[in-house]
């Protein structure tokens, strides 16, 4: 009996995004980061455009692969988001190899035990991330190559400045398959402890293309990201990031001001926000009476926004700007969506009389299951697990943005 051959995966690389858009939008703002502030208190600013980031990764790609941090080599990631950090990633997805990035806003003791835990090969690192790798070396046993991204003082290894490749030339990028992992991202774990999950080069793109249409985002617009994390898709959707002047370890402590200033010294359309800065700000903006006519949508996740909070951050924006929030995880995101209009119009009132949160209705392409609540492991999907209409269960979920582990 003759047996059809397997389909071989379908190539993608995640970073092949970035290198279309420098072809496209050249020279347009791609990362813009705060630099420092003059005598009059004005922040000056210092750039990459889409050509300048991929130009910058594939030299750091090409220095990446020379000292053996290549397709597969499970990398720690420890540095602020800055141009440097942009260029890294990009770079590591360049090469087929593995970042492993950890929420700064789990705290030392929890964030050791990740690191600890994907037992990466390789650290790129700010100083202080090397401080902590020799007070603490037996979380980094596994670690053989070590960078420094900056002054290197008692430790070994090499600096980001003698790892970039000084001759550039386009660097070929790994030929990475749709199920190859692309990335490890720890988050904070607020339902229980902080797991690693699997980014696939394929989930990634699935994310991009997800995100894109269902907030109609298009590439002229400018973002705001005060989540690490999600900077990470700007350069794929297309979008200049503005890295915002913040310690992104308190959202709740942010200085409004700050994000304001922000937002109209670059005429921000898109932002990014946790609950607790979302409440911080607007309570500042909706105080002064402030007016923010530039931003036309702010995506809020990470924990629910009540309506009270949604309604704050409102006064400032103008007709048909928007505030989604919605349902999702590190390893399944978005799932569903829901804007300011439907929330304060139509379930404000429910959930004030203890309802719950309405989270909107699944995205495009995310098949959800409503199904029996077990705190063992589904070891085979049958549909009897499914619940009927109305019956209260856990929510799963399928689709192309979700991970597999």
């Amino acid at each position: 009996m003759e047996t059809t051959p397997e389909k071989p995966a379908a190539l993608v690389n995640v970073a092949t995004h970035l290198r279309t858009m420098a072809r496209i939008h050249p020279y347009k703002r791609a990362v813009v980061c705060p630099c420092g502030r003059d005598s009059q208190g004005r922040v000056a600013y210092t750039h990459l455009t889409f050509r300048q980031l991929d130009i910058e990764s594939d030299c750091l790609a090409q220095g990446l692969d020379q000292r053996g941090v290549s397709r597969g080599v499970r990398t720690i990631l420890m540095v602020r988001p800055s141009l440097d950090f942009f260029a890294l990633v990009f770079a590591l997805f360049k090469v087929g190899a593995v970042p492993v990035v950890v929420d700064p806003g789990m705290g030392v003791s929890r964030m050791l035990n990740c690191l600890k835990e994907s037992q990466a090969q390789a650290l790129v690192g700010i100083p202080p991330a090397h401080v902590l790798r020799t007070l603490a070396p037996g979380y980094f046993n596994s670690v053989k190559t070590f960078i420094t991204v900056g002054r290197r003082w008692f430790w070994g290894g090499a600096t980001l400045r003698e790892v970039r490749s000084r001759h550039w030339e386009p660097y070929r990028m790994a030929d990475t398959r749709v199920d190859e992992i692309a990335a490890i991202l720890f988050t904070t774990g607020s339902t229980g402890p902080a797991k690693g999950v699997y980014y696939t080069h394929g989930v990634f793109d699935a994310q991009v293309r997800s995100i894109r249409a269902q907030f109609g985002i298009t590439p002229e617009e400018i973002d705001l990201p005060t989540f690490p994390l999600f900077a990470l898709f700007d350069p794929a959707l297309g979008m200049t990031a503005i890295i915002p002047d913040m310690d992104p370890t308190k959202p709740a402590h942010v200085n409004p001001e700050r994000i304001i200033e922000a937002i109209v010294n670059h005429g921000v359309t898109n932002m990014f926000a946790s609950p607790a800065l979302l409440d911080r700000v607007g309570r500042y903006g909706k105080g002064k009476g402030i007016k923010l006519p530039t931003l036309r949508r702010v995506i809020s996740a990470g924990a629910p926004a009540t309506p009270a909070n949604i309604e704050q951050f409102c006064a400032m924006l103008t007709e048909g700007a928007q505030i989604y929030t919605g349902y999702g995880a590190t390893e399944a995101m978005p799932v569903s969506a829901f804007d300011s209009d439907a929330i304060l119009k139509e379930t404000r009132k429910l959930s004030e009389q203890g309802y719950g949160m309405c989270v909107g209705k699944p995205v495009a392409g995310i098949d959800v299951r409503i199904i029996r609540i077990s705190d063992g492991p589904i070891a085979r999907w049958t549909d009897d697990l499914r619940l009927p209409d109305g019956e209260i269960g856990e929510i799963s979920v399928r689709g192309d943005q979700v991970t597999r582990s």
